[in-house]
């Protein structure tokens, strides 16, 4: 109903309406924090736009730091609303500078913290809209899939299209991840500049905090 739909998106304007600060980068599983709350994790190709989407659905400007460097997140960011929902940013993948071992020890990481996180609730696939799934992001949710990790695609940059090809896309993208078992079936479009899907997608995050 309406009104369901009212309180639902209220819900997630209301979680992020609060308290929110930068709890602590990891760089090994020793570090993470107590899995005392629920956890929604943002992934994606290097230059998705990850820190853009984090900062427009917390309504923060800076919250995640945006570099103009791909790949150069190299920890996983943990965000607190205290005693509802910590929010991850995870190292983007498909592109790095750094060098081998320094590669290998961030995936490594990314992936325990995938496959062993009990307070882990969802994972924010985020795909470039201009671009589709490309194979990068195959693996990953092949690697998803594997795991049991339930996870939410979510296409980002949609102003940069026109929306009869946003259509196509999503059509496109909603086909690739049909039969995948760990993927939740409800695609989000979004815009970090003109704030399309956000509110769905804070929506998204509440029912799960």
């Amino acid at each position: 109903t309406p009104e369901e739909e009212a309180d639902w998106l209220e819900a997630g304007r209301l979680l992020f309406a609060g308290q929110i600060e930068f709890e602590r980068g990891v760089v090994g599983m020793e570090h993470l924090p107590d899995a005392d709350l629920p956890e929604v994790a943002f992934a994606g190709r290097s230059n998705v736009g990850k820190s853009s989407l984090i900062n427009a659905v917390t309504g923060r400007r800076k919250l995640a730091r945006a570099s103009t460097e791909p790949g150069r997140t190299r920890e996983l960011n943990f965000f607190l609303i205290p005693e509802r929902l910590r929010v991850v940013d995870l190292p983007g993948y498909g592109y790095a500078k750094a060098g081998k071992a320094d590669i290998d020890r961030w995936t490594t990481l990314t992936r325990d913290y995938l496959r062993g996180r009990p307070s882990l609730k969802r994972v924010l696939l985020l795909v470039d809209a201009r671009h589709g799934v490309k194979p990068h992001d195959r693996d990953v949710m092949e690697a998803l899939d594997l795991a049991a990790v339930s996870y939410q695609v979510v296409l980002t940059k949609a102003d940069k299209l026109k929306a009869s090809e946003i259509e196509a896309v999503a059509k496109a993208t909603a086909a690739a991840i049909a039969k995948r078992p760990a993927a939740h079936p409800e695609l989000r479009v979004t815009s970090s500049e003109t704030g399309m899907g956000i509110d769905l997608l804070r929506a998204d995050i509440a029912a799960l905090a």
